[in-house]
């Protein structure tokens, strides 16, 4: 019924003008907008098989190599001594001491995936103030890493005592403490097996602690993300990347890397993410396309 009146005022207007046909092209339905993805380095090293398979097997490494090692009892520590350099090194001494396996926390043992999801979900850069409230709280949220938890066992049941040296803060000593107890990594004790920033005047550089470490422990793996985790030597302030690349790539480190030395994978962050382009590239490689 509700036709009529609109049909009449159609003909009306119908006598004082000819109706001009107009038509309206249907409206293509809005594309998807593509889901926004994580960065990624985040991809990578949090979410893919093959940054697993690599963890896991660096693992494997580290407990075939410590529970070979302390077999042998070897005579030397491979942290370094003092003053020594990699150019010439020397090694703390193990004399009797009982052996200990000592890693870095974060990217190392754990994977840190609150901050990192919040952080780049935020689109925000790396905020300390965040970073000291997930230190505190984060217990739960943070993930062992592939095959920690079972090479960590390993070297327990071996009789090798598992040290963590962090640059997490010493001032949020109980929330590591839980957070590597709930990513089922067992128990460690802020001043004998977990040692901090702020533990020593040395600031972010592990040198000092780790020298704490020799001197109770014959110290026969280094295992980190980043190569402060094995000397200071090279994050020294201005070091020129070709001589930071010699020096973790020349014979004396290669005689180290996985014979004491265990290094992680992580894309995500690190001293390197300041590279040029030429320091990246170099200039002899360059290459275009016809």
């Amino acid at each position: 019924m509700r036709a009529f009146p609109i049909m009449a005022a159609l003909l009306l207007a119908g006598c004082a003008s000819a109706p001009v046909a107009v038509t309206m092209a249907p409206t293509a339905p809005p594309a998807p907008a593509e889901a926004v993805k994580p960065p990624v380095q985040l991809q990578y090293l949090y979410g893919s098989a093959e940054a697993a398979a690599a963890v896991r097997a660096a693992n494997a490494r580290i407990a075939d190599y410590a529970i070979a090692r302390i077999r042998q009892r070897p005579q030397d520590s491979v942290v370094l001594a003092p003053a020594a350099t990699m150019d010439a090194p020397r090694f703390e001494p193990c004399g009797n001491k009982p052996f200990a396996a000592v890693f870095d926390a974060d990217e190392t043992l754990i994977w840190n995936l609150g901050p990192m999801r919040y952080f780049a979900e935020k689109g925000s850069a790396y905020d300390p103030k965040i970073w000291d409230q997930w230190e505190k709280t984060g217990a739960g949220k943070a993930m062992a890493m592939p095959g920690s938890a079972e090479m960590v066992g390993k070297l327990r049941a071996a009789g090798i005592t598992v040290i963590a040296n962090t640059n997490r803060s010493a001032a949020n000593a109980k929330g590591s403490e839980d957070t590597l107890r709930a990513a089922g990594l067992g128990e460690f004790k802020h001043g004998e097996t977990l040692f901090l920033m702020g533990d020593d005047a040395g600031g972010s550089s592990k040198d000092g602690r780790r020298a704490t470490i020799a001197a109770k422990y014959c110290v026969i793996i280094l295992a980190g993300d980043q190569l402060g985790d094995f000397s200071q030597q090279f994050n020294a302030r201005d070091l020129p990347a070709a001589t930071r690349m010699a020096l973790a790539t020349g014979p004396a480190a290669a005689a180290l890397w996985d014979k004491g030395w265990f290094l992680f994978p992580n894309p995500v962050y690190g001293p390197w993410d300041k590279l040029g382009w030429d320091e990246t590239f170099p200039s002899d490689t360059n290459w275009e396309p016809k």
